[in-house]
């Protein structure tokens, strides 16, 4: 049997195993670097950055309110996951997600009155109450269908910086097909459950913002 034979065929199989490896790696990678919660404390972050007065402000305004939309949810996450609660740290069984974003209501709630009640900035209360309605019915909709959360994560702060900055964040806007392809990619959703995600971001971002007259949906300042 000729020498190219011998090596060819195991190099035929390898190959095409090792390329869907990468791209399952790809996929992998942008599910975890863009995650919900982490987009949410970027965005946040941004926020307190531009209506904080002075350090202390910022630092304040940067606690409160990425306790409550991000961090406390995480770390309620990672205790349901080590606790055997839930199947994964993505909630993959859609019947887990509904007590689990009952309990993100619960804590989108508590960080938008609390931003209330300490005269934050409207922007931010915008945000918080645009991430509180999103997750109602994100909750609501998980009973009967397994709408995507990562692709609602990664629009809501574009479509907020969007609206806050006109066309400087348009270039970070493929940050949203490809959150979107990764998780049709692992098969964590169809792609009219991204399509959902991203319209949902889109709704409640520009409702709050416009009903705040906050960016361009106001003629008054950022704040």
């Amino acid at each position: 049997m000729p020498e190219s034979r011998t090596y060819g065929d195991p190099l035929e199989t390898i190959v095409p195993i090792k390329k869907r490896g990468v791209w399952r790696e790809l996929a992998r990678s942008l599910s975890t670097i863009f995650n919900p919660f982490l987009t949410a404390f970027a965005l946040f972050a941004i926020l307190a950055h531009i209506g904080a007065k002075d350090t202390l402000d910022f630092w304040r305004l940067l606690f409160v309110s990425t306790f409550f939309v991000s961090v406390g949810p995480m770390l309620y996450v990672f205790w349901l996951n080590a606790t055997d609660r839930i199947s994964d740290l993505d909630m993959s069984v859609r019947v887990e997600r509904e007590m689990v974003f009952t309990v993100f209501v619960i804590f989108d709630i508590l960080g938008a009155a609390t931003l209330w009640l300490m005269h934050a900035p409207r922007l931010m209360i915008a945000a918080m109450l645009g991430y509180t309605v999103s997750t109602l019915i994100v909750q609501y909709i998980t009973r009967y269908w397994k709408i995507s959360t990562h692709a609602l994560g990664i629009t809501a702060p574009l479509a907020a910086l969007t609206l806050l900055y006109g066309r400087q964040p348009l270039p970070f806007m493929v940050l949203i097909p490809m959150v979107c392809w990764a998780r049709v990619y692992l098969k964590a959703h169809t792609v009219a459950q991204v399509l959902a995600g991203a319209a949902l971001a889109v709704a409640t971002t520009a409702f709050f913002f416009s009903l705040f007259h906050v960016g361009l949906l106001s003629a008054s300042p950022i704040r």
